[in-house]
């Protein structure tokens, strides 16, 4: 074979397999799947890096995962829509994405408080295993589709505390007359036991408390409650936050939009999402406790509501209950299921974990940990 025809041949050779080397190292989902952009509008500013960066590391994830091809832009609160609107911006189809809680529309429908947190409902745990295992994500979305929307868990706060008071409330008596900020659902059922409830956005809270135009507000726990420094005047610090045992936080996705993803960028989606849930979960009980340390040292006086008005807002709360399930068929629906979970939720929890939880703290208490 003449030499130079044997050279050349060789070099196009050679070039064949150096592309065929190149498009296998690709990786796959970049070559099946096409560029994707979407916005996502989120209901919680960047201070509160805790909740906000849910929608980071979701956003994080599918980029890493489809090598840049899948990219998620999130905006903060007022960035593009208000935050107590962005699920309407994502039914509109001004965004695609956002990163909100359901309870905050409640007012439109009481049904969508259940996707994220109800008087005496679930803790995070229990609310992630109806969530994921026991119906929960496809009963609610249910719901959701009637507003053009589809839904995954995108985070979870924990239990939340009950709040910053000016004084102490020590009997039911005490909630009479008592102006307290405290959002949606929970207002509703105190509302029963003589608190006036007020709607106050979070950065005109401090002030409130300070003139005393309220008597007491709810936020969410020590981390974040710890950077808006309510202790310092309302220094009574109430637990537990019984309407928000384990609120999730959403993120829902205009339902048109998402169903035009291809069946791997919808796992994807999936998967990133339950990322970002659990990862939420995992930072707050990281930063909770060095919090409300930080919180006793500066003033702050840890109280827990007393059984007797525990136990009060528990009837009051089943009253509401009983009269939403008579007059709205969705709501029924979803928190039959619930209650059916719940009921063994409870039976299980109070066998081994309450066990070992109870026996690991009484240690703590006494310094052998």
């Amino acid at each position: 074979m003449d030499r130079r025809s044997f050279i050349r041949k060789a070099g196009v050779a050679g070039v064949g397999a150096a592309a065929a080397t190149a498009a296998l190292a690709a990786p796959a989902i970049a070559q099946t799947n096409p560029k994707v952009t979407w916005r996502l509008a989120s209901s919680f500013p960047k201070s509160l890096d805790t909740i906000y960066g849910g929608a980071e590391v979701f956003s994080k994830m599918l980029s890493e995962a489809t090598d840049g091809n899948f990219q998620v832009q999130v905006f903060a609160a007022g960035e593009l829509v208000p935050g107590l609107q962005v699920a309407d911006a994502t039914t509109a189809g001004t965004v695609e994405a956002c990163h909100t809680v359901a309870y905050y529309y409640w007012g439109k429908d009481p049904t969508w408080a259940l996707g994220a947190a109800v008087p005496f409902s679930l803790n995070a745990r229990g609310i992630n295993a109806w969530h994921y295992h026991g119906g929960g994500i496809d009963l609610f979305n249910g719901f959701l589709a009637t507003q053009g929307l589809f839904g995954l868990p995108g985070g979870n706060t924990g239990v939340q505390m009950g709040g910053w008071f000016r004084k102490e409330i020590n009997t039911v008596a005490d909630l009479s007359g008592l102006k307290m900020r405290i959002g949606g659902f929970a207002g509703k059922v105190v509302q029963r036991l003589g608190v006036v409830p007020q709607q106050i956005a979070g950065g005109d809270i401090y002030p409130a408390l300070e003139k005393g135009t309220i008597d007491a507000a709810e936020w969410v726990g020590p981390y974040d409650d710890e950077k808006l420094g309510f202790y310092k005047v309302a220094p009574n610090y109430y637990y537990p936050g019984w309407w928000e045992g384990g609120p999730t936080v959403h993120l829902m996705f205009n339902k048109a939009k998402y169903e035009e993803l291809s069946p791997a960028y919808k796992s994807l989606v999936h998967t990133a999402a339950q990322a970002a849930d659990a990862n939420m979960l995992q930072k707050y009980d990281l930063l909770n406790p060095a919090a409300v340390r930080r919180l006793v040292s500066g003033g702050a006086k840890l109280r827990p509501f007393s059984p007797e008005i525990l136990a009060a807002c528990f009837e009051k709360a089943n009253e509401v209950y009983a009269e939403m399930e008579a007059s709205n068929a969705p709501f029924k629906k979803i928190w039959d299921s619930i209650k059916a979970f719940r009921k063994e939720h409870y039976l299980w929890a109070q066998v081994a974990e309450y066990n070992y939880d109870t026996f690991m703290m009484v240690q703590q208490r006494t310094g052998k940990l």
